[in-house]
Parts: C-alpha cells; structure tokens; sequence
C-alpha cells in the first residue's frame, strides 16, 4: 500500500514537472516568435522611412538642378525690368520661402513617421493573458 501511494505521488510529480517543462519550452517558442516578428515589422517600417528619405534625397537633388534654371532665367528676366540685383534679391528671396515650407513638410513628415513595432507590441500584451491564465 505504501508503495502505491509512493508511486502515484511520483507519478503526479512527473505530471506536474512535465507540465511546466511544457510550459517552459512554449514560452520559450513563443518568446522567439515575438521577437522574429518585432525584428520584421521594424524592418518593414525602416525599410519604408528609408526609401522615403532616398526619394526625397534624389528629389531633391534633381528639383535643386531645375531650380537654379528656372532662377537663373527669372534673374535675367527681371533684370530687364530693374536692375539686376533688386531681381537677384527678388528671386532670392522667393526661392529661399519656397525651400523653407518644403523643408518643413520633409521634416515634419519623417518626425511623424511611425516605426513602432505596433502589432508586436499588441500580440505581447495577449500574451501575457494568456500566460496569466495558464498559471491559474
């Protein structure tokens, strides 16, 4: 009788410890799933912002090109009209108006740029629910 006892109390104990060992081993999947999905979804956001900022670099790069024509003709222009430094300020002045607002739009663009890993952060909270209910 007392072996029986002995046995079952082993048996319940191994049951026991198989189930945290259980529990332990998926947490741990669990945990390496998040993370691999965190590192995806920041990458995708970064990969975005990045490609943004590249355009934005190039577009830059090419409308400063067309600019500094279009300026030069409107220089020559209004330097028909007055002298050609009033027209050289004139254009100046404009241009430097025109550069500040789309300077300020670029940057308030990428300042609002959402890089969080949101869905990570939303499937973690679920999760610890989730563990909090099977520790109960």
């Amino acid at each position: 009788m007392q072996s029986r006892m002995s046995e079952n109390q082993a048996s319940e104990s191994r049951s026991l410890g198989d189930l945290f060992g259980q529990l332990a081993n998926e947490t741990s999947t669990l945990v390496r799933q998040e993370v691999a999905l965190a590192k995806a979804e920041v990458t995708k956001n970064a990969k975005e912002v990045g490609k943004n900022v590249g355009y934005l670099a190039i577009g830059g790069a090419i409308a400063y090109a067309a600019l500094l024509a279009v300026i030069a003709g409107l220089t020559l222009l209004l330097a028909k009209v007055m002298p050609a430094w009033g027209a050289s300020l004139v254009v100046g002045i404009v241009v430097a108006l025109v550069g500040w607002v789309l300077i300020g739009k670029a940057i308030s663009a990428l300042q609002n740029a959402d890089v969080a890993p949101r869905k990570t952060v939303e499937t973690l909270k679920e999760d610890a629910t989730w563990m909090k209910q099977q520790m109960k």
